[in-house]
């Protein structure tokens, strides 16, 4: 077993550690609010694991043969591992730095050249499945990054993954999960108006999820989202915050390689005016609220 530090204990970051610890590595934490890295030494130490945490990313990074992270956004990421005071500068020479952060893929290219300054490999790894998908340990993992990198990365990675596919190289996974939370953007859009185009010719909705969901309107985010967004409940951990710093970034990706994605754009100005009423925290099935509610 490997001796790790995993830098980030939000929502994804904290049960993805956890994983890791269960999994038999040695893993030391760090997280910016220090109250979550205690509640997170609480939990593993309540659980037998045997886990350390760090006061600072050079502390945690220390002698570590992989370190891992999942942080916020690209300033939260450069503020931990760039610099002289980083993370990537304090890593030993020849481990292995994998960013399960979802950022631009270039700063994942800008994290890749500086990993390489270092003598370390490097990952750009983000994730798709959500806070379930992470407390399960089944979570989706899209990679860039050399062969070598991905050899040392994989056997820790999979003690929270489904899968997990070398996209190609420095900065592919990044620009994977662009193409992901399009695609997610897009498919939660034709589900809010469907349930909303239920409710208002007032069919049972349970009997239409029945109907449609062994069909090709089938989809993750039908089988798990319709119903909770039929009641109005928006609880379920990646919130539209993220989604829209998401959006942003594939807005961006395809701005930068001339490609038009006018669908993506007007679902995150639905998103913008879900926030606006005070949706920032909840999750992204809560699109359904730009819609207005049919009575019953």
């Amino acid at each position: 077993m490997s001796k790790l530090a995993f830098l980030g204990l939000g929502v994804m970051g904290a049960p993805m550690a956890g994983h890791l610890a269960r999994a038999g590595h040695k893993v030391t934490a760090y997280n910016r609010t220090a109250v979550k890295t205690a509640k997170w030494h609480e939990r593993m130490t309540a659980d037998g694991l045997d886990v350390a945490t760090a006061a600072t990313p050079v502390e945690a990074v220390a002698d570590c043969d992989v370190v891992l992270a999942c942080l916020g956004n690209d300033d939260d990421v450069r503020s931990v591992l760039l610099g002289d005071g980083g993370a990537l500068a304090a890593m030993k020479h020849g481990a292995t730095f994998v960013d399960h952060t979802t950022v631009s893929p270039a700063l994942a290219r800008e994290l890749a050249e500086a990993a390489a300054k270092h003598g370390l490999k490097f990952v750009d790894a983000p994730v798709s499945g959500g806070q379930a998908g992470a407390e399960n340990g089944k979570l989706a993992i899209m990679c860039g990054g050399s062969d070598e990198a991905m050899a040392a990365a994989t056997p820790v990675m999979e003690a929270y993954a489904a899968r997990i596919v070398h996209v190609g190289g420095a900065g592919a996974g990044q620009a994977c999960k662009a193409v992901n939370q399009v695609c997610i953007a897009g498919v939660l859009a034709g589900l809010s108006e469907g349930v909303r185009l239920a409710q208002a010719t007032g069919v049972d909705t349970d009997k239409v999820l029945e109907a449609i969901s062994g069909g090709a309107a089938q989809s993750w985010q039908m089988e798990n989202r319709w119903e909770t967004m039929v009641k109005g409940e928006f609880d379920f951990g990646f919130a539209i915050d993220w989604m829209r710093k998401d959006l942003a970034i594939a807005l961006g990706e395809g701005k930068d390689v001339g490609i038009s994605l006018p669908v993506t754009a007007l679902v995150d100005q639905f998103y913008a005016q879900v926030q606006a009423a005070g949706g920032s925290r909840q999750d992204t099935s809560a699109l359904i609220r730009h819609l207005p509610e049919v009575d019953q």
